[in-house]
C-alpha cells in the first residue's frame, strides 16, 4: 500500500487562489499572503468596492492582519507574497514594516512602484529595502487580471 501525502500549498499559490476569489467578488485580482517562516500570519485578497476603501489592497490589508497577529508595529523576518507589482501606497507600507523580501507575480507597468514607476526602494530617501524577487507565478497572475479587465470592456 502506497501513502500518498498532498504538497502544501505555496504562499504564492494562496496569494494566487485568493486573486481569483478577488475576481469573482468583482474586485481587480489581487491577493498577497505575508509568512514568518512557514507560518502563514495573514493571507488576504483586494476588497476596495467591499470595504468602500480605495486602501483595501491585498498588501495593505495582509499587513495590517500580520501586524495584529504579531502584536508589533514592525514585520522584519516577514516575507510579502503578492500577485502583482506593489503600487506606491503599498511599496510605502512595505518600507514602514520593514518586511524582508518582496515576492511579486506580474509587472504593473502603470501603477507599479517597486521595479516600474518611482521604483520607491531605489530612491535615496527609502528607509529600508527590501530584497525583491518579481515574477514569481507571474503567468498566471498576468492571466488572471487580462481576463479580469478583458470582461470589463
Amino acid at each position: 500500500m502506497r501513502c500518498y501525502i498532498a504538497a502544501m500549498p505555496t504562499p504564492m499559490d494562496q496569494a494566487l487562489a485568493l486573486a481569483a476569489e478577488a475576481a469573482a467578488a468583482g474586485e481587480a485580482p489581487v491577493g498577497a499572503v505575508i509568512v514568518e517562516g512557514t507560518r502563514v500570519l495573514a493571507a488576504e485578497r483586494n476588497r476596495m468596492r467591499e470595504l468602500d476603501d480605495p486602501t483595501a489592497h491585498a498588501e495593505f490589508l495582509a499587513i495590517r492582519t500580520a501586524l495584529a497577529a504579531r502584536g508589533t508595529g514592525r514585520l522584519d523576518g516577514c516575507d510579502l507574497y503578492v500577485t502583482l507589482e506593489p503600487c506606491a501606497m503599498c511599496a510605502g507600507a512595505i518600507a514602514h514594516t520593514r518586511l524582508r523580501r518582496l515576492y511579486y507575480g506580474a509587472e504593473d507597468l502603470k501603477a507599479g512602484a517597486v521595479d516600474n514607476g518611482v521604483r520607491l526602494f531605489s530612491s535615496p530617501n527609502c528607509h529600508h529595502r527590501p530584497e525583491v524577487i518579481a515574477g514569481l507565478g507571474e503567468q498566471r497572475s498576468a492571466e488572471l487580471l487580462r481576463e479580469f479587465f478583458k470582461g470589463l470592456r
